[in-house]
């Protein structure tokens, strides 16, 4: 490690973008460049003004035009140029030239970097406010052959261009001082990029951490890190845990989503998945090409005991990806806020699917007290255009009844309202469901696990056992100074 790059001390205040700007250039060993495209020089803009730059800044350059980017960083395949790829070959380039004019025998010490950021500022409707990527490739010490790397994407919320570049100028400074001073202690990296900067104008809904000093990062926490600090409202990781950007994967797709606290994912959970699965891609607008099954568990369901449990999260993940399914952790408690948030990506065809005890709470009032418009104004967003329910059957504890959508009870100022949406074909039962199977409850499978009873095996999915078992998920060994004799 280079002696200049000490750890960063707990400060009682924030240090000023000009200060954390001025360290970084009065550390004789950080050197590297600044490639921003779509929203001016802002980033490299701080570093000039705080005085000491020609020690930091090797090279800032922005190449707006896009044959003559093209000429740089190489032609898009789809015509876009706010894309991931193209950070990455930004990136991967300016590294490159650094490596090769750079005579490393003549600077030992030289710490390379490269920060680069490919973004599209509010368009002159005001419809569409803008997006980017931001990445930072560098090294924390001059021996290091592979470079740590880090990638966001971001959102802008404001309403005039000139704020929008002035928040990513100011996001930018906080990036390069958080991967130097805080590459130790990722979770407060992410905090301390809104340093100096209002969450209402910016978001952050994808996050990825790669390199040798974040080989134990697992990049999953750190998407949940987004959610938990108030970031971003969702966040998704596919099949294989890498983490996705949402927009990308949801864009103009028809979505079938699926919420549930999956702790653990058991027969019934599968069993509404490809029920419903089957149902839906019969519908006539849905292609099979162009479909996309979400798993959805909201924040309120990741909390234990009021806490968010990191590992538990972890297990639920672990057994979600295993069965290859994308996974997305929000924050929306309510229906009607998820399929808003879709429809912010698509138009197309979107299906919820839920059991009774889901739809009767749905129709509860005291949800919605908060909306000016009360239930109505939910329903408004929930049930609109092409928004259908699946609603899986549940039998009744008591009296063995099987519920259904024909014989569910909600409140009676709620039942014409139900009897609208239901008789208008937004609410369809699934009927080929499996009886034998509807005894299982995620929680009680928990239970059994955790107490070390047996039987719970055959209550879930195929393989799914085997891996809670090789992983020790959902278990909490007791420390042996806690054992008692």
């Amino acid at each position: 490690m280079a002696p200049l790059l000490n750890r960063e001390s707990e400060f009682e205040n924030i240090p000023s973008i000009k200060a954390k700007t001025l360290r970084i250039n009065l550390n004789p060993d950080i050197y590297g460049t600044f490639a921003e495209i779509g929203a001016g020089q802002e980033t490299a803009r701080h570093f000039f003004r705080a005085g000491g730059a020609s020690g930091t800044i090797a090279k800032a350059m922005s190449a707006y035009d896009k044959a003559f980017s093209d000429s740089i960083y190489g032609t898009e395949k789809d015509s876009r140029y706010v894309t991931q790829s193209r950070l990455k070959r930004m990136l991967e380039h300016e590294m490159n030239l650094m490596e090769e004019r750079i005579d490393r025998s003549d600077n030992p010490n030289r710490l390379f970097f490269s920060y680069a950021n490919t973004v599209a500022t509010i368009d002159f409707s005001k419809r569409y406010k803008g997006h980017g990527w931001i990445g930072l490739r560098f090294q924390l010490d001059p021996k290091q052959k592979e470079y740590d790397e880090i990638v966001l994407h971001i959102r802008f919320k404001q309403n005039e261009a000139r704020l929008q570049q002035e928040t990513l100028g100011i996001l930018g400074v906080n990036l390069i001082y958080g991967a130097f001073f805080k590459y130790d202690t990722p979770k407060k990296l992410m905090k301390y990029l809104y340093d100096h900067i209002d969450k209402d104008t910016i978001e952050i809904d994808m996050v990825n951490f790669t390199g040798p000093n974040f080989k134990g990062v697992d990049n999953r926490l750190m998407s949940l890190q987004l959610i938990r600090n108030d970031m971003t409202d969702a966040v998704m990781f596919g099949p294989d845990g890498h983490n996705l950007l949402p927009a990308a994967v949801l864009y103009k797709k028809n979505i079938l989503a699926l919420r549930g606290s999956f702790r653990p994912v058991t027969k019934v959970n599968m069993d509404m998945f490809k029920k419903s699965y089957d149902i839906f891609i019969r519908e006539q607008t849905v292609e099979y090409e162009n479909t996309i099954v979400v798993f959805e568990i909201t924040l309120s369901n990741l909390k234990v005991s009021g806490e968010i449990d990191e590992r538990d999260f972890m297990d639920r993940a672990e057994l979600l990806c295993s069965l290859g399914h994308y996974v997305m952790i929000s924050k929306f408690q309510e229906y009607y806020k998820l399929v808003e948030y879709f429809n912010n990506y698509t138009k197309n065809r979107i299906g919820l699917t839920m059991g009774v005890n889901n739809l009767i709470d749905v129709f509860d009032e005291k949800y919605y007290r908060h909306l000016s418009g009360g239930i109505l104004e939910a329903f408004g967003k929930l049930f609109f255009k092409d928004l259908k329910v699946y609603l899986y059957p549940m039998k009744d504890p008591e009296t063995g009844q099987i519920m259904t959508s024909n014989n569910l009870r909600v409140h009676p100022r709620m039942k014409e309202l139900y009897k609208f949406f239901k008789y208008n074909g937004k609410v369809m039962d699934i009927i080929d469901y499996d009886p034998d199977i509807m005894h299982i409850f995620s929680r009680d499978v928990l239970k059994k696990i955790t107490n070390d009873e047996e039987g719970w095996e055959k209550m879930l999915p195929e393989g799914i056992a085997e891996v809670i078992k090789e992983k020790n998920l959902f278990t909490r060994k007791v420390p042996k100074k806690q054992e008692v004799g």
